[in-house]
Parts: structure tokens; C-alpha cells; sequence
């Protein structure tokens, strides 16, 4: 286990350098400026669209808009938020936060060009149902020269959106909020039985499909952000005198790197903060990564645009709304600094300290739910790339080993899953990114022709 701990530290680092690096932030960047800045100018056109007002029943796709949008937030919504944002205040600071921040602005972008191209260029099945995602979007818009690229994302797609991550740090809330402090032992027993009852719950849901998950997250997904959102401001109001201190923080701390805890990068702490405010927001929104667009592909819209539109909220709702709230409490509640604590076990203390009795617990229903909505998602995702490696009548058999991994999540250490899961998503970014730049004229394009449709009507 030590080994395979080092190995996986090792493919982490390697993969997270310097390469994809500018690949995600400065090909999102460069899209942010290529766009005019898109995604703040139709900011207020991508909320009608998603209460309904131009939906067509008799549009191809599976899904509406709403449903596409909270699928693909049932996934990023979950614990990259809660313990991801912790892993980052725990390494970082408070600095860590504003570049995650700076890569949701301009991962609105990228979201808004890859979820486009998801359903511009959507291709067939093996049994001629209509999918999209990375995968078709470079094979239907640059070729079948270019299969190697859409290989590549669909193989990596494999091991990325297993629940590892999730399931690992929900068993650890369990364990530490439920379990421990009532006098249950804990250890492999107690990890296994929760991993068995996780397998029982997520069968359920993902054996009947996109569309019973897609049903799911639409009623799960919202109620438990506005949940979330209301117990992090009762945390600001009992702490509301050092807010104003925290924000400042967030902004100073960002460019001197003073609480900077890992590994130096480019020779330097603030190197180091950036990369780990950039991977942590990268896990959390997942912009670039490619795993939205394959939701969004699923859309009932004959209008590319318009799910590009509704796709570019997720890093807004995800990283500058949710991730912000829990950065927030981490921080006013001091638990950064006086707890041992990492990942979902900080922001629990954080909920304990300033909602007494209760906060710990009603943190661990939103825990759960947010991992339970993010492990419906992430097997359709998995599937989707089953289904184009090897035909769509194989695509079943990957929800049998995304079962079994369920188990393996919840029996081994935190470190090894977040840089197993952190490796192969970076893998996963390199393909997307790289078609999504070269197609990005093509998206432009029909961008002129939908503003000037909207216009006449």
C-alpha cells in the first residue's frame, strides 16, 4: 500500500505539471478573451433558457435543459466542494480559494465551448442512439484521423469517473460523524458495511439509466445546495464579525503563499498555490475535464448554443457559489488553523464548532446526498465510455465494476484515491481541451448566427 501510495503521488505530479497546466488555464483563458467574455454578456439569456422558456419537446435529446445542467452538477456538486475545498485550506490557506476562484471564471468558458461542441457534433451509437461528448465531438467534428485523442479520453474516462474519491470521504463522514463519536467501532468492518449499503443504494438508480438519474438529480441536486447554502450562512452570522477579515485574506494570502503547506512549483510556494487552487477547482467544476459535455450532449435542444449557455452556470453555481460557502465556514470558524483534521473530517469540524449538536449531522445529509447524486452521474459517464470503446450493448458491464469499486473506495486511504482520480482526470482534459481549441472558430460561428435568430424573433 505504501508503494502504490508513493506510485500514484508520483503520476499525480507528473500529469499536474506544467503542460496541462497552461493547457487548462490558458486555453480557458484564451477562450474567455476569444468569446468577448460570452459567458458574463449572456449571463441573464442562459437563465431563461434554463427555467424552460425555450425548450421543444420535439427536440433531439434525452433530457431538458434543467435536467441536463443538475445531472452534470450532481456530479461536480458533491465532495470536491465539501472535502475538496478543505484539502485545499488545509494545503493552501486562504489564498488557495481566489485561485480556485480564477479558474472557475475561466472555466465558464471552457464549459460553454465544450458543452457546444457536445451537441454540434453529436454522433451515433453502435446501435444508432444519438450520445455526445468528447469522444464524438472529435470524431464527428475533426475525424477519424483524430481517433486516437477520443480513445485516449474514453479510456481514461474509465477510471476517472469511478466513485472512488466520493465514496472514500463519504465513509470517512460516516465514520467520524456518525459512528465514532456514539461509541461504534470503526476500521474495515464499519467502512465495508457503508461501502455495501452504498452498492445497494447506487444499484438501484444507475441500472435504470440516464433518464432515472437524470429524474433523480433534478430532485436531489437543488434542494440540497439550498440546504447547504442556508446552514453556511447561519456558520457567517454567528462568526459575522470575521468575515470581512477572511475575504481580505482570500486576496492577500493569494499572492504571497504565507500559510502555503506542499510542494513547491516553478521553483517557488506561489507556483505551488496556484497549481493547487487550479487542481482543486478542476476536480470540483471540472471544466475542461470533459465529463459536463457528455450530459449535456444528452440535452433535448437542437440548439448547440443554448446548452453551451446553460452549461457555462455549472463552475459559477459549483466553484463561485458552493465551494466559496465552504471556504467561508472552514475559515471563520478557525478549525483551519487549530484542527489535525483534513478533507470532509475539517469542514465537519467547522459545522460542529459553530452549530453545535446539530451542524455535524445536517452536514452529513448534505454529504450524503451530494456523494450519492455525484455516484449516479459518474456511472453514466463511465458507461458512455464503455459504450464507445467497445459497442453500446457492452456499456452494462462497466456499471458492474463501478459497483465493485464502490467497496475499494471505501476501504482504502484518502491520499491514494485523490491522486489516482487526480491523474487520470488530468488525462482526460488533454484531449478535450485540445479539440475544443481548435473547433473554438466553429463554435464562434454559430454564436453570431443564434444572436442574430434572437434578434429577428
Amino acid at each position: 500500500m505504501v508503494f502504490l501510495d508513493k506510485l500514484f503521488s508520483e503520476f499525480a505530479s507528473l500529469v499536474w505539471g506544467l503542460p496541462l497546466l497552461i493547457l487548462l488555464t490558458g486555453g480557458g483563458l484564451y477562450l474567455l478573451l476569444y468569446s468577448r467574455f460570452l459567458p458574463f454578456r449572456f449571463i441573464g439569456h442562459a437563465i431563461q433558457v434554463l427555467r424552460g422558456k425555450y425548450d421543444d419537446p420535439n427536440d433531439p435529446g434525452e433530457i431538458s435543459h434543467f435536467q441536463a445542467l443538475t445531472t452534470a452538477l450532481s456530479a461536480t456538486v458533491g465532495m470536491g466542494n465539501i472535502a475538496g475545498v478543505a484539502v485545499a485550506i488545509a494545503i493552501g490557506g486562504p489564498g488557495a480559494v481566489f485561485w480556485m476562484w480564477v479558474s472557475a471564471i475561466i472555466g465558464m468558458a471552457t464549459k460553454f465551448f465544450t458543452s457546444s461542441l457536445a451537441v454540434m457534433y453529436r454522433g451515433k451509437d453502435s446501435e444508432g442512439n444519438l450520445q455526445g461528448g468528447p469522444m464524438y465531438f472529435i470524431m464527428e467534428g475533426l475525424g477519424k484521423k483524430w481517433k486516437p485523442l477520443a480513445v485516449m479520453f474514453s479510456v481514461c474516462g474509465l477510471v476517472g469517473a469511478l466513485p472512488i474519491f466520493n465514496v472514500n470521504q463519504l465513509t470517512q463522514a460516516i465514520n467520524d460523524i456518525l459512528l465514532a463519536p456514539n461509541d461504534i467501532e470503526i476500521g474495515f468492518k464499519s467502512s465495508f458495511i457503508i461501502g455495501l449499503v452504498l452498492v445497494g443504494i447506487t444499484s438501484v438508480v444507475i441500472l435504470g439509466g440516464i433518464d432515472r438519474i437524470s429524474k433523480t438529480a433534478e430532485k436531489l441536486v437543488p434542494s440540497m445546495v439550498v440546504l447547504y447554502f442556508v446552514l453556511v450562512l447561519i456558520i457567517l452570522a454567528v462568526h459575522i464579525d470575521e468575515v470581512p477579515k477572511y475575504f481580505r485574506m482570500i486576496f492577500s494570502n493569494a499572492f504571497t503563499a504565507d500559510n502555503f503547506k506542499g510542494d513547491s512549483f516553478l521553483g517557488g510556494a506561489l507556483g505551488g498555490l496556484i497549481l493547487l487552487g487550479i487542481r482543486r477547482a478542476a476536480f470540483s467544476n471540472e471544466a475542461g475535464i470533459g465529463t459536463a459535455p457528455m450530459a449535456h450532449g444528452a440535452a433535448k435542444t437542437a440548439e448547440p448554443i443554448r446548452e453551451g449557455l446553460v452549461a457555462m452556470l455549472g463552475p459559477a453555481i459549483d466553484t463561485l457559489l458552493v465551494c466559496t460557502l465552504t471556504a467561508l465556514a472552514i475559515l471563520v470558524t478557525g478549525v483551519w488553523q487549530t484542527s489535525e483534521a483534513n478533507g470532509v473530517s475539517l469542514t465537519a469540524s467547522a459545522f460542529a464548532h459553530a452549530i453545535p449538536g446539530y451542524g455535524k449531522y445536517l452536514l452529513l445529509i448534505c454529504i450524503f446526498v451530494f456523494s450519492i447524486s455525484s455516484l449516479f452521474s459518474y456511472s453514466y459517464y463511465g458507461s458512455k465510455c464503455m459504450s464507445f470503446l467497445f459497442g453500446a450493448d457492452k456499456k452494462h458491464y462497466y456499471n458492474y465494476i463501478y459497483i465493485a469499486s464502490i467497496i475499494l473506495g471505501a476501504t482504502t486511504s484518502l491520499n491514494m484515491m485523490i491522486n489516482l482520480i487526480d491523474g487520470f482526470f488530468a488525462l482526460m482534459a488533454i484531449p478535450t481541451m485540445l479539440a475544443t481549441l481548435i473547433m473554438a472558430p466553429r463554435v464562434l460561428k454559430r454564436v453570431k448566427i443564434y444572436v442574430a435568430t434572437l434578434q429577428k424573433s
